[in-house]
């Protein structure tokens, strides 16, 4: 096993990180008051005994200057830089597999050897066995040994690469059909009531299992009756494969896609960066990251509650703008349980610090974003791009022959059913109007989206039990004291202001805020939507459904910390417990891939972004005021604010 040297510059810089946050939090907290106009200004400082005066604008320099320093240091804090985090994993020894399997499962719980039955050809068996040995460098995906029958793949638990077993047989047969099964027939067993799901060539009957389900039922029901091998590796640990499927397993699937050859070379990807040790946390990133918060916040709050000038009020209501758009990736990152890897600390790390000072749920996000990754940009499922009455980000929303073609439009309500807001999308004059000019709405309608989000937030915590009974039981109560925690806060501090100041701080904060809307949307507005579930054979199989759905934004490496790890979406939906500071080198992997097989990967630059999401708006609008809406939602059946939803 190698490991990367400490890189000495890295060594000198980090506690040079924590200084740099430290001094542009003191100069900018200790503004007094500005004496002149802004441009021709000074800033009293006080030092010691004395007061420096010091130019406006040669301070607002320097403390953007230390900030940009700041973040690029941050960022190159990356993953594996001064770290013992293997990068690539030479193939352990039986003695070191078994002290692996150990150390992340009970002891006696997991054999070398498991009885597997053993459905592969005699010349599947030979290639295995050819590539049992791993060496560095490898793209072998698995080993195989030869001798047992047992095939051994990396998965991820704790954030740690483990090489397990990839397959764990049922202790009892009870359940087993005793058949082949072929895709056509899981595909019948698609509802919640009737639920098959195919992961690695295996079916397994979890019909029993949905309502228990830690992520909410919605996401399984829009797997079943699909191959969700994907999905599943990368939505959860490896005991999973152990504790919980074999208890639902019923028997294997002759005409999956495993043996396809796109499918087996993107899998390779996901084993080699557990290979690399990808998947583990760099904790000190985070240390920084936090760090920086606690400047943003401390900033913030000083610049609001101590000066009297007007102008320090709005520089402090754009500093709590930044410390929200921060902490929402930090918060992102929570949700994808990609910084300990628990999704019980996670979450409580989420609530705590997500919940408490940005004031958006936590569980509303969850059950949203779930759902949003398993069905990403799917018309008649996926949250975030169910915007009306105000957003409509393709016209086939609004196109009953379309809708009629997919089988979802419905003659009597005019419209479609929506699965995740479960009700009926159908036309009103309000919402014609309104869409026919949303590429004029856009940006100021992001401006303010994050009320929006406040009220999503409380009904989640009042009807956490009807939509994600595991979630509700764990953490309800510590959702309604975080949220209430936030909104006792921030009335306080917006009531220390002068009356004529409160509106015009929520406002400037909120909007500048606002920015984080901006870049979540143009990461799937202008990319391709599809009707019902998509997982049906090789043209829409998940590694190409995630590329065809989602962009990237093309930035250099200092500016990732503006992005927060939402310029790599494309790897993100690919691979989402990834931690964010990793996916750049997901991103080397990934892009080659796609230019080998031809599959889009669209990475434009965040202005290119902006400018190709409002023509893609128009170009809807245009349609909306040409044709009218044959088929959308509006106020009839949905309130005004559900159309700002879903921008996380």
């Amino acid at each position: 096993m190698t490991t990367t040297q400490r890189a000495p510059l890295f060594e000198k810089l980090r506690f040079g990180q924590y200084a740099a946050v430290a001094t542009a939090s003191i100069v900018i907290s200790s503004i007094h008051q500005i004496n002149g106009s802004l441009t021709d200004g000074a800033l009293s400082v006080p030092f010691h005994d004395a007061t420096l005066h010091l130019p406006v604008v040669a301070v607002v320099c320097f403390t953007a200057a230390v900030a940009a320093v700041v973040c690029y240091w941050v960022e190159m804090a990356e993953a594996h830089e001064g770290s013992s985090i293997p990068r690539t994993m030479t193939p352990p020894t039986e003695k070191e597999l078994k002290k692996e399997l150990d150390s992340f499962f009970p002891s006696g719980s997991v054999s070398l050897a498991p009885t597997v039955v053993d459905t592969s050809s005699d010349e599947e068996d030979e290639d295995a066995g050819n590539n049992a040995v791993l060496t560095e460098g490898s793209s072998t995906s698995s080993v195989s040994k030869k001798d047992t029958g047992t095939e051994l793949v990396w998965r991820e638990e704790k954030g740690k690469s483990v090489l397990v077993p990839k397959f764990y047989p049922p202790k009892s047969t009870r359940r087993l059909l005793n058949r082949p099964i072929k895709m056509s027939e899981v595909a019948k067993h698609n509802t919640k009531s009737d639920c098959w799901v195919v992961i690695e060539s295996h079916c397994y009957d979890i019909t029993s299992y949905i309502a228990h389900h830690p992520g909410g039922w919605l996401p399984l029901e829009n797997m079943a009756g699909k191959d969700c091998t994907d999905a599943f590796a990368n939505y959860h640990p490896a005991s999973v494969y152990r504790t919980i499927l074999p208890g639902y397993y019923i028997g294997d699937v002759i005409d999956s896609l495993d043996d396809e050859s796109f499918t087996r070379e993107h899998r390779e990807i996901r084993q080699e960066l557990l290979r690399r040790g990808l998947f583990e946390t760099n904790e000190y990133y985070y240390y920084l990251k936090i760090s920086w918060l606690v400047a943003l916040w401390v900033t913030a709050i000083y610049l609001t509650l101590y000066p009297s000038s007007k102008f320090a009020h709005i520089c402090g209501a754009a500093m709590m703008a930044a410390f929200w758009q921060q902490l929402a990736f930090v918060g992102h990152d929570v949700g994808h349980n990609s910084i300990s890897h628990s999704k019980s600390k996670d979450t409580t790390i989420g609530l705590l610090l997500g919940n408490s000072f940005g004031g958006i749920s936590l569980g509303w996000w969850k059950h949203s974003h779930n759902v949003h990754h398993i069905v990403c940009n799917s018309v008649e499922h996926d949250p975030d791009i169910q915007h009306m009455p105000i957003f409509a980000v393709t016209d086939e929303i609004f196109d009953a022959d379309a809708l009629k073609k997919a089988g979802t439009y419905d003659e009597k309500h005019k419209g479609f059913w929506t699965t995740y807001h479960q009700k009926w999308i159908s036309p009103d004059f309000a919402s014609t109007l309104l869409v026919s000019y949303q590429h004029f709405l856009f940006y100021p309608v992001m401006a303010v989206a994050r009320f929006n989000l406040y009220i999503q937030g409380w009904i989640f915590a009042f009807t956490a039990w009807s939509q994600d009974g595991w979630y509700a039981k764990r953490f309800q109560a510590m959702e309604f004291g975080s949220l209430f925690v936030f909104l006792s806060w921030l009335v306080a501090l917006v009531s220390t202001l002068p009356s004529d100041e409160r509106l015009g701080w929520l406002l400037v904060s909120h909007a500048f805020a606002g920015l984080l809307h901006v870049q979540i949307c143009i990461s799937h507005f202008t990319m391709d939507t599809y009707h019902g579930h998509a997982y049906n054979d090789m043209s829409d199989e998940w590694f190409r459904m995630q590329c065809v759905t989602t962009m990237n934004v093309d930035c250099p490496r200092w500016l990732d910390w503006f992005h927060g790890g939402l310029q790599f979406q494309i790897e993100h939906h690919l691979f989402p417990r990834l931690p964010r500071h990793n996916l750049r080198e997901a991103r080397a992997l990934v892009k080659p891939f796609c230019e080998k097989w031809g599959v889009r990967y669209h990475e434009p630059s965040f202005l290119a972004c902006n400018v190709e999401l409002v023509g893609g708006l128009r170009e809807v609008a245009m349609k909306c005021r040409k044709g009218g809406l044959a088929a959308v939602g509006g106020f009839e059946n949905t309130q005004i604010y559900e159309g700002l939803q879903a921008e996380g």
